[in-house]
């Protein structure tokens, strides 16, 4: 029998006072009234002195002399990672702009504090700290928190001068962890993902009553809701309070809970009264019964309501308010059909997030993340995956303002262990479930949030990629944590189901490879995989995920992680022209725009698979990766780092996910053309769209498969050709179009360089990379790079273009040129990477003419590092140029051509 998981729904925090004004609901529905603040907030934004590095013990002293020290304003990180080549438009980072520095980071605010009634109540409220911080106030040490992702608060009652003078001091630390360093228990220990340092999050100090809800329940809000049913439109909602007395005194209270509409009516209210010593806390709980509920309906319908939370003093005065936006939904995730939210299918589709961008890095704003949300909206997204880590208040309030449905996460990455230990440390299982608990009491009152993940890729076995470290031998196990995190994951929240996301479970490694089986440890699967990328073909995919699926048939399953990298200033005239460069510079837009067309046509199709994300949203910063046109970069994003400039992949997913008419023409970065004919391709969901080239109408497709349309062998005139493709939706129309300059050169001759995706420099012309070929296969004597190694060029003898004839195609093979009427001279670059004399031996043939006979390379001095050219004129009538590559012994093989007019 299938197993159902099911989950309800939660409320949005918005403490009063503490909201994020600017950012607006979708839509037009009139908020709840404002009640007076009760709380008393005050923004710690400007006026902080910064000073990076270690500092003695004195640094934390009031009179401490900081007035040379750096003038910032919170948020604020001292890190600026990644950067992009010169070939990338509207770069903002460059290489002089730089700082990698992990260590320590000192703030400083000098500040007047409001005046407070007597009893009452000073806190403060750091959403965000990297990755550790010490806090003192005054000289005094208020605490310390390990953790550089969730809000963490703390009682600064006795060490505040209240209207006068005070001095707040932060140490930050984000050092690396390693064996004995102060971040040694503090997660991620690794991951593809820099962590930047600094008080990148606000900073507050916010005074309650005595009387007030608990401002140290792991820095939520204490005050927490479950929508317990859902039945003939009447809900039934379970809520808790944990209520402090911090008085001396004994206090009777009342608890007040009401649900207000958009309007600000009351739908439906209860009470609890309770009676308090002094010094102690204690619960009310009650369940809320609403007899006619407006339901949550993602982004089809994100109605939320305010769940209003007082207490009342027995002389009828309010202690504390919380008002919390509050989504009623519920949601089913069944092994075999999917996701389901209020009773109907709701299939998932989104990306994978990382909260920095080129600009700011971790230091965002909340128009930042606003705006990044409304890309991803644009692009047709309805969830998000928040990696791999607790994100902060604004994105969680946008997810639920705006239909988005949530993957929440703790930074458990890869690695739980260090120095070769073979389990995790006391520290970080303690820290780990720190994290969690952060997690979920920070974010559960969110209607978006559907799981908690409690770790993502701790699953490599000994096939560690190389960017981690660690012992030899056995390596440690990480079921005894992932057990730990999953009890303490549902104590805390039994209503939702716990989640990770595994990297190898089912892959083909060769032997003496073992990975542990993780998924196991969870409710329901996430699965990230590369097919098409690291390994394999992109539409194998599909049969991995069924045998995943076969061996727990019970369990739901996600692809969590799929994609490409891809970078908008490197180019391919044939995605299959070579080998894929994972790792290193080779990584042309066009092979992002394949991977995710052949991966999305396997996706698409299988109705099991309860959500799937794509990694990732936007480019983000990560040192271990040298790739692209990109230094620091994971450069698989559908925007580039600067969140701007959208890549061509973008718009096939807005083709496929959006409702909005979409046309897009692509290789839109791809200015300048190597060839004179090319395919050309539209991102079309139009019932029928239209091509035109320079005002020439060339054809209509129709329901175009994936909504890519494809018109191929179209030729381009010298100097500029204007694309347009025109989409008809019923009466109306959508059109789109870019122009391609086509050089003289280029117009009149073809280059090829064999066997890549992306030509090398040339001395003889330019080169395009391998196109109009069929058959055969691409090879290439360069060492390809890895994580934290370059490729490895070579230097090829007797020819000026080493790039160009490393690599070759061989086997038996055509190449059909799209040339016309004429004398040409072909031009031919071999090397032997293999064979010896006698064991490779081809012809080559121009429209069936032998023009080489017996051709054998070894014999004519050719090898590894030293090329042999060959040329000839040949005659073409119509039908263009077939030259035909015949195998007599081995393989035939070419690293080069040049078909140039004589």
């Amino acid at each position: 029998m299938k197993t159902l998981l099911q989950a309800t729904a939660m409320a949005a925090l918005v403490t009063a006072g503490l909201g994020h004004p600017a950012l607006a609901d979708p839509a037009p529905a009139a908020q709840a009234d404002a009640a007076p603040a009760v709380r008393q907030t005050v923004e710690l934004k400007d006026g902080w002195r910064f000073q990076l590095g270690t500092l003695d013990a004195s640094a934390q002293a009031p009179d401490y002399a900081d007035a040379d020290w750096q003038v910032v304003s919170v948020p604020h990180s001292w890190n600026r990672v990644g950067y992009y080549g010169p070939g990338t438009p509207g770069r903002i980072n460059r290489a002089e702009d730089v700082n990698k520095v992990q260590g320590q980071g000192w703030y400083r605010l000098h500040f007047t504090a409001p005046t407070a009634a007597p009893g009452k109540r000073v806190w403060l409220e750091f959403d965000a700290a990297s990755r550790i911080a010490t806090v003192w106030l005054n000289g005094q040490r208020l605490g310390e928190h390990h953790g550089g992702y969730s809000r963490f608060r703390l009682d600064a009652t006795d060490a505040l001068i209240p209207g006068k003078a005070n001095v707040l001091v932060v140490q930050t630390d984000n050092s690396k962890p390693a064996p004995g360093s102060p971040t040694a228990d503090v997660l991620p220990l690794a991951g593809d993902f820099f962590v930047p340092g600094g008080l990148y999050r606000p900073v507050r100090l916010v005074t309650t009553d005595a009387l007030h809800f608990d401002m140290l329940d792991s820095g939520g809000p204490a005050v927490y809701a479950t929508t317990r049913s859902i039945e003939g439109g009447r809900a039934q909602i379970d809520l808790s309070a944990r209520v402090v007395n911090a008085g001396r005194a004994g206090k009777t209270a009342l608890v007040r809970l009401a649900l207000l509409d958009a309007s600000g009516a009351v739908a439906a209210s209860v009470e609890r009264p309770l009676r308090l010593a002094g010094g102690s806390a204690s619960m009310a709980e009650a369940t809320l019964a609403l007899p006619a509920a407006h339901l949550w309906q993602g982004v089809d319908d994100p109605y939320l309501y305010t769940l209003r939370a007082e207490i009342v003093t027995r002389g009828g005065s309010v202690a504390d308010r919380l008002d919390q936006r509050y989504g009623i939904r519920q949601f089913t995730i069944d092994p075999e059909k999917g996701f389901f939210l209020n009773g109907r299918p709701y299939p998932l589709r989104g990306v994978g997030y990382h909260q920095d961008n080129e600009a700011h890095g971790w230091a965002i704003q909340p128009a930042d993340v606003e705006a990044d949300v409304r890309t991803l909206r644009e692009m047709g997204a309805n969830s998000i995956r928040l990696t791999h880590y607790q994100h902060g208040a604004t994105i969680h309030d946008l997810a639920d303002r705006l239909g988005l449905i949530v993957w929440d996460e703790i930074p458990l990455v890869s690695q739980w262990t260090l120095g070769g230990a073979k389990t995790a440390s006391d520290g970080l299982r303690a820290n780990a479930r720190q994290q969690l608990a952060e997690l979920i009491a920070q974010n559960r009152n969110h209607a978006s949030v559907a799981v908690w993940s409690i770790a993502n890729e701790v699953d490599f076995g000994n096939s560690l990629p190389m960017f981690l470290t660690g012992g030899s031998g056995t390596p440690p196990d990480p079921a005894p944590l992932l057990a730990e995190l999953g009890t303490l994951a549902k104590r805390l929240d039994p209503s939702r189901p716990t989640a990770l996301a595994t990297c190898c479970e089912g892959r083909l490694f060769g032997a003496g490879v073992d990975v542990p089986i993780t998924a196991t440890a969870v409710d329901v699967a996430g699965a990230n995989r590369y097919f098409g990328w690291y390994y394999g073909k992109a539409p194998e995919v599909s049969e991995n995920l069924d045998a995943l699926r076969q061996k727990r048939p019970a369990q739901p399953l996600a692809v969590t992680e799929y994609g490409a990298g891809g970078a908008i200033s490197i180019h391919t005239d044939n995605v299959l022209g070579g080998p894929v460069d994972s790792r290193g510079r080779n990584q042309p837009e066009e092979i992002l725009d394949y991977v995710h067309e052949q991966n999305w046509a396997v996706l698409s199709r299988k109705p099991y698979l309860w959500a799937t994300w794509i990694w990732a949203g936007f480019d983000f910063a990560s040192t271990v990766r040298q790739e692209g046109d990109a230094v620091d970069i994971n450069t698989k994003g559908m925007i580039d780092y600067d969140h701007q400039t959208r890549k061509d992949v973008f718009y096939f997913y807005k083709a496929n996910w959006s409702k909005q008419p979409t046309v897009y023409v692509t290789g839109r970065h791809y200015r300048d053309r190597a060839y004179a004919s090319t395919d050309v391709r539209v991102y079309s969901n139009a019932p029928e769209t239209t091509l035109f080239v320079n005002d020439v109408r060339i054809g209509t497709r129709a329901d175009c498969p994936e909504h890519v349309c494809t018109w191929p062998g179209i030729a381009l005139r010298e100097g500029a050709n204007v694309v347009r493709a025109v989409g008809q939706f019923g009466a109306s129309s959508v059109a789109d179009s870019l122009t391609w300059q086509l050089g003289a050169d280029a117009a009149r001759a073809y280059r090829i360089d064999s066997g890549t995706l992306v030509a090398g420099p040339s001395a003889n012309g330019r080169h395009g990379s391998d196109a109009f070929f069929d058959g055969g296969e691409a090879g290439t004597v360069v060492e390809p790079a890895d994580y934290g190694k370059p490729q490895k060029p070579v230097v090829i003898a007797g020819t000026p273009d080493s790039a160009i004839a490393a690599t070759y195609r061989e086997g038996a093979f055509h190449y059909r040129m799209p040339v016309g009427p004429g004398r040409y001279r072909v031009s031919l670059t071999f090397i032997e990477p293999s064979a010896r004399p006698g064991e490779r031996r081809f012809d080559v043939l121009a429209n069936g003419k032998p023009m080489l006979r017996k051709l054998d390379l070894a014999a004519a001095g050719a090898g590894r590092t030293s090329a042999l050219e060959r040329s000839f004129p040949v005659d073409v009538k119509a039908g263009g140029l077939d030259l035909w590559f015949r195998p007599l012994v081995g393989k035939a093989i070419v690293s080069a051509l040049r078909v140039e007019p004589m």
